[in-house]
């Protein structure tokens, strides 16, 4: 009798040890925040992430995935199929549709960079000038390949600037859509000759080099866009992340990997 009171007193001991060391300890782990980004920010995002991380005591789960276009992996495909996101960044027209679609908070959408189109050669390719539209016909017609984005850029290439100029019959079936992967990673394989997608998406590809903007004449300027999606349980830890996202003191980092800051400073 008396060695079973005395186990049910250890055994009370150890409980009430237990107790007290989860007061004296409070729980410390991680919060974690779920992000969708698009390629076009994604360089820049991966260098900014981690001093969030660490200023902030949370873990970003991240995914990657195209603005628009349809691939199984962009980001409209993921969210429409039952995917979970707190954040989302990606081009401005992507997010609007994601509003109206209900998806996405419209009064927290917040435009991050601008964006401009850029073409890709292989890195031991002599870089042409496509500064005017004379060099950069050239260049279409010398090219026996040409890749495109599934996402923003490339829809604009393919739907709405290469059908208007007098060289589109000619290069209308050297044109290959790329899905799910960057375009410069494909022109770096060689498997097209040159290709085209925001300047950000290139300079990161080894094997691969910029070789220069698109003529101004045929520029589309992107605004990539951070969001709250609806359903988000963390409305307070996300906006902070945008608001980290837009801060100037990341202008520098976001330049380097050819974007333009548009920022909120003061906000």
């Amino acid at each position: 009798m008396i060695a079973i009171r005395n186990l049910l007193n250890a055994i009370w001991s150890l409980l009430a040890g237990l107790v007290l060391a989860s007061c004296a300890h409070p729980d410390h782990r991680q919060a974690e925040l779920k992000v969708m980004t698009s390629g076009g920010f994604t360089a820049a995002f991966d260098r900014i992430a981690p001093t969030y991380e660490a200023e902030h005591n949370v873990r970003l789960l991240i995914a990657y995935g195209a603005s628009i276009g349809g691939a199984p992996d962009s980001i409209p495909a993921r969210l429409a199929r039952g995917e979970q996101a707190d954040v989302v960044i990606l081009a401005r027209q992507g997010v609007d549709r994601l509003v109206a679609q209900g998806l996405v908070d419209g009064s927290s959408v917040t435009d991050l960079v601008r964006s401009q189109i850029g073409m890709a050669i292989p890195a031991n390719a002599q870089r042409p000038d496509i500064s005017t539209p004379e060099g950069f016909a050239a260049a279409l017609l010398q090219a026996r390949r040409i890749g495109y984005s599934a996402s923003a850029s490339g829809t604009y290439l393919a739907e709405e600037l290469l059908p208007r100029l007098a060289i589109y019959p000619a290069i209308r079936d050297r044109l290959v859509r790329i899905e799910s992967e960057r375009v410069a990673s494909v022109v770096a394989r060689g498997e097209v000759d040159i290709g085209f997608q925001q300047v950000s998406e290139i300079l990161p590809i080894p094997g691969a080099q910029f070789a220069g903007l698109i003529p101004a004449e045929y520029q589309r300027t992107t605004i990539f866009s951070a969001g709250i999606t609806t359903s988000t349980p963390r409305k307070e830890q996300a906006e902070q992340l945008i608001r980290f996202l837009a801060a100037p003191r990341h202008a520098e980092i976001i330049r380097q990997t050819g974007l333009d800051p548009i920022g909120i400073a003061g906000r």
